[in-house]
């Protein structure tokens, strides 16, 4: 019975699956994906995090311990030269692993192991969040004065529709009594042309009246 065995020797020695896991993870940091049984992922996923890991402190030393692993000038510099910068603000999980059909012929589990930061169509759509510890915290000056500055805005705004208000109902006063006025002075001038011709009646009169007394 195998109790408390939690290394997979994937049916090989110690020198064979050292070798291959060395091989399976400079391949991966050279491609960014491989295509492999489920098995070897989750074996190569232990073996090639903490070397990724190692890569974020960029010393000689850590330089030969990775060499020491992976055997490869190339892939150690690629590690340290391209992805622990991508890399440096995560902690930790590097990898994605995903199940694919299984294969044909011997029916194995498939798997593809790729780099988390190197996925370019899923990199695009995800969005940096602020890294917060504690649930509800107090707000930050910048969300205050954005707040501020909405309610400015807002008081300017209604201010503004106000002021447009308060001219339009001046504007219908004043019509009114411009309104009121030609009309005042319409009714006016009408009773000065009634009484212009009761005079020129009563002149008329008079004078008819002058010339009768005269012939008599």
């Amino acid at each position: 019975m195998r109790h408390g065995k939690k290394t997979n020797h994937l049916s090989r020695k110690t020198a064979h699956r050292g070798a291959m896991l060395a091989n399976m993870a400079c391949s991966l940091i050279e491609h960014k994906r491989i295509n492999t049984t489920l098995a070897k992922a989750k074996a190569l996923r232990k073996y090639v995090e903490p070397l990724i890991t190692k890569s974020k402190d960029d010393t000689t030393h850590n330089r030969r311990v990775v060499f020491s692993y992976l055997k490869s000038k190339e892939a150690s510099s690629i590690l340290f030269r391209d992805v622990a910068p991508k890399i440096n603000d995560r902690p930790g999980g590097y990898t994605r692993i995903i199940k694919l059909n299984n294969r044909l012929g011997d029916n194995a589990e498939m798997a593809m192991i790729e780099l988390v930061d190197f996925n370019e169509l899923l990199v695009k759509g995800e969005v940096k969040k602020k890294k917060t510890r504690r649930r509800g915290g107090k707000k930050t000056k910048a969300s205050s004065s954005e707040n501020l500055t909405n309610e400015a805005t807002i008081d300017k705004q209604s201010d503004d529709s106000n002021g447009i208000e308060d001219a339009v109902v001046i504007e219908e006063n004043s019509s009114k009594k411009v309104t009121t006025e030609s009309e005042t002075q319409k009714e006016e001038i009408v009773p000065k042309a009634d009484t212009s011709d009761n005079v020129d009646e009563d002149t008329s009169a008079n004078t008819k009246k002058s010339k009768e007394d005269k012939k008599d």
